[in-house]
């Protein structure tokens, strides 16, 4: 007995990764006495000519024979010999959910009517995934593959991102420019997207995030400077402190166009806050004459004469 048993062998997930997939014990004969091991994460599935014969999902340390060979489809009857074993493929599979980063190879360039070559954005994140149908992965990936890596996975759906990013991005409503705050709407229908593509192939998109978008320098520039306008809220000030700076900071010099510049616009604002409040001393002016000649020259109470006040001097009587 002992001699015989050197025939046997292990059959466990001798290449294992984490970021791998599934991974195929192959191309052995299974002898008597052989070992099936699965660890946490695994599930076991054996094979005879690409057909699911059992899956075995519980963690531990399995006589073959005994234990395993009773609940298979249609080996079950299987004996072993001494001299030959059973043929049989057993693919490992991860059943983890992965968490794979993505990002944008190069810019999408989104449409925009105000610029005829597009918005150009780049964009990261993260999306999640996990096997969720053996048959499936089996009849469209693992029937020709030996191993599947998550890597493989992350170049199939970059290769299809930006054509979602694009869809998605352009739908009705969504702010160009704010792009962040409809962040959660875009992952939403992408990952729905994603999920549809790679469900053929017995895997399930689980989760789908953007992190950013990000624009090109004088775009994102733009958007800062307009930004920092809102916050102030008045446009004049706002560019009389920028003048300010600029001569106080040596980035406006003196004598030159860029002070001359800053000269005329300093004046404009100041000439504009001046009118500003000529036009008011006016109106308080006009109030003034218009009060003044809404009031009698005596009062009607007792004929004395009024002054300026708003009262009669004499019996206090209102003018």
């Amino acid at each position: 007995m002992v001699f015989g048993r050197q025939f046997a062998n292990v059959v466990e997930w001798e290449e294992f990764r984490d970021d791998m997939i599934f991974w195929k014990w192959h191309n052995k004969e299974i002898k008597k006495g052989s070992r099936l091991i699965i660890r946490p994460g695994q599930d076991a599935i054996f094979l005879n000519s690409g057909r699911i014969e059992g899956i075995f999902k519980d963690e531990g340390d399995y006589d073959i024979e005994s234990q395993i060979i009773p609940f298979l489809s249609t080996l079950k009857g299987f004996k072993f010999g001494f001299n030959s074993g059973m043929r049989a493929e057993v693919l490992f599979v991860n059943t983890k959910e992965f968490t794979v980063k993505w990002g944008t190879k190069n810019a999408i360039n989104i449409p925009h009517p105000q610029l005829p070559g597009g918005l150009p954005i780049r964009a990261n994140g993260t999306f999640n995934i996990k096997v969720s149908d053996y048959i499936a992965l089996i009849d469209k990936v693992a029937g020709i593959k030996a191993s599947y890596v998550v890597e493989d996975v992350r170049l199939r759906i970059i290769s299809i991102l930006d054509q979602l990013l694009m869809k998605w991005i352009s739908k009705e409503g969504k702010d160009m420019f704010n792009l962040q705050a409809n962040a959660f709407d875009i992952a939403k229908g992408i990952r729905e997207d994603l999920d549809m593509s790679v469900m053929k192939d017995g895997l399930s998109i689980t989760g789908f995030n953007i992190m950013s978008f990000s624009y090109p320098e004088e775009i994102q520039k733009m958007i800062t400077k307009t930004a920092s306008h809102s916050m102030i809220g008045d446009l004049g000030k706002y560019q009389q402190v920028e003048m300010v700076d600029g001569i106080a900071s040596g980035r406006v010099k003196g004598g030159g166009a860029a002070s001359d510049m800053a000269g005329m616009m300093m004046g404009m604002n100041m000439a504009g806050e001046m009118m500003k409040k000529m036009k008011e001393i006016d109106k308080d002016k006009e109030a003034e004459e218009k009060t003044a000649k809404s009031k009698p020259n005596f009062c009607p109470n007792c004929g004395t004469k009024t002054g300026n006040g708003n009262f009669c001097s004499n019996c206090g009587e209102k003018l």
